[in-house]
């Protein structure tokens, strides 16, 4: 593995530093998703983004659960663990806390990531530990072939739901949010310069970032997005969000999100009954609390746009760095510890 800083010039012992890009970090492997998954078009743009970060390859962990989407560390030519469903934030914890210098990145599926592994996922984001949480969403379970999911919508007709499903779905956002990661975002697979803008935005922040990705499952559940992605209907159906801006959206982009007295949001068209650009709404990711990106996480069809971009980036201290600094606090107080002494002091017994 040729690791390099990912610069041209030369490096601390003389020798030239060689620039990685995108071939250096797509690996042997032949990729197996269906043709047509929107599991490709994240693939690619996760491998555009990390030789722009000035890491050599081995500085890298991709950790997945189970699922389609789990299958990403195969195709990353960097460190990567298959792990077991639901536990890929849980391992990917532990390997942030063993390795600090290590950049951490967690892959996992609605079904993966908000099912058996909900637990893990939110205590890994209310932690701030430093990984990189990229859940794809499709709102299926699409590798045991077509179950209803935590994200699939009520009244969702599937193999294990056949007259409808009565869940009331989780929204991944809110959930996040909900949780105070530091960084919350959503993107759709379709629209590769935004979704890139956010990974390389994402993989720079210290701290936990969390990335909903709404991904097509062409065979399960193809067209679960089309409202919000298709070309004819897109713009007035997205709210590309932009920090210090006001919220418009729409073909012309007359149209925007104020708030009523009641703190409720609705769609205005600027230019009719006096509303201005002054009377929207405007963006600030970095508000000292969530509850913007809370309201703006609850806008769905077919009322309001679907919110994309970042919606919360709010740096504080992570768990690993606050872990590190605590060690070498105690270090410096205590010195360095005696496992033999440990083992054979307060509370102990002998088996006979």
């Amino acid at each position: 593995m040729s690791g390099t800083n990912g610069t041209n010039g030369n490096g601390a012992n003389g020798s030239a530093v060689i620039k990685l890009g995108k071939k250096d970090f797509v690996s042997d492997q032949d990729v197996r998703w269906c043709p047509g998954c929107g599991d490709y078009a994240i693939l690619a743009q996760v491998q555009k983004v990390l030789p722009e970060l000035g890491l050599p390859r081995e500085k890298f962990v991709f950790v997945s659960g189970i699922g389609c989407s789990s299958r990403f560390p195969y195709y990353m030519n960097t460190y990567g663990f298959h792990s077991i469903h639901g536990r890929a934030a849980a391992i990917a914890t532990g390997v942030k806390l063993a390795r600090p210098d290590l950049q951490v990145w967690v892959v996992t599926g609605d079904g993966d990531g908000l099912s058996i592994g909900g637990n893990h996922l939110i205590h890994a984001l209310r932690r701030n530990i430093d990984v990189k949480v990229l859940l794809f969403n499709n709102r299926i379970y699409g590798l045991t072939k077509g179950q209803y999911s935590p994200t699939s919508e009520q009244g969702k007709k599937t193999k294990s739901s056949p007259f409808g499903s009565l869940d009331h779905p989780f929204n991944p956002i809110s959930v996040a949010l909900g949780a105070e990661a530091s960084f919350v975002a959503r993107v759709v697979d379709s629209d590769s310069k935004l979704m890139l803008d956010v990974l390389a935005r994402a993989a720079r922040f210290k701290g936990s970032a969390f990335i909903e990705i709404y991904q097509n499952c062409v065979v399960f559940n193809d067209g679960a997005f089309d409202e919000v992605t298709d070309r004819a209907t897109k713009a007035e159906k997205q709210l590309i969000l932009e920090h210090g801006k006001p919220m418009l959206f729409g073909k012309d982009r007359k149209k925007g999100i104020r708030l009523t007295g009641m703190f409720q949001p609705e769609v205005v068209t600027v230019g009719e009954n006096g509303v201005t650009e002054k009377d929207l709404l405007v963006h600030d990711e970095r508000a000292p609390n969530g509850g913007l990106a809370f309201l703006l996480s609850q806008l769905d069809q077919p009322n309001f746009p679907v919110a994309l971009g970042v919606l919360r980036a709010d740096e504080r201290p992570s768990y690993d760095q606050l872990t590190v600094d605590q060690i070498q606090s105690v270090r410096a107080k205590r010195g360095d510890g005696d496992l033999h002494k440990l083992l054979h002091s307060g509370d102990t017994w002998t088996v006979a």
